[in-house]
């Protein structure tokens, strides 16, 4: 039998939208106020779910304590109070857009878990506005 387990997470966060190929207005226009020089922050939701069989020995898909401790180490030490731009290395060149962010962490936890479990990622950068990605 299947089920699917999830986890919610959140960390504050500075980012900005650019591309480094545009000029100043070119950027303003498509990206807003979200392209201003100074970065702006947001406070992030996360939820991660994992999908699989239910261990007939544990009765778990996977240990929510397990789970719980891999996010606060792969996710929440790495991302909170951070300026994503400037602090993580993989958006040097990469736009910190919610769509890349939620990658990096569905890429930063799938390495952490086995290949049997569907791992799906939902970031919110705002209440209104969220991404979903599952590989």
């Amino acid at each position: 039998m299947k089920a699917t387990i999830s986890r919610k997470g959140y960390f504050s966060a500075a980012h900005k939208l650019y591309n480094p190929h545009w000029n100043y207005q070119e950027n303003i226009e498509k990206f807003g106020k979200c392209a201003y020089l100074n970065y702006h922050g947001h406070n992030y939701k996360y939820i991660v779910s994992l999908t699989g069989e239910i261990d007939p020995e544990t009765g778990f898909v996977f240990s929510l304590q397990k789970l719980k401790n891999l996010l606060c180490e792969e996710i929440e030490d790495l991302l909170d109070h951070k300026n994503i731009n400037l602090d993580i290395k993989e958006f040097s060149h990469k736009n910190p857009t919610a769509e890349n962010i939620s990658i990096f962490i569905w890429k930063k936890i799938h390495k952490k878990i086995s290949s049997s479990l569907n791992l799906k990622i939902t970031l919110y950068e705002t209440d209104n506005n969220f991404v979903q990605y599952e590989g």
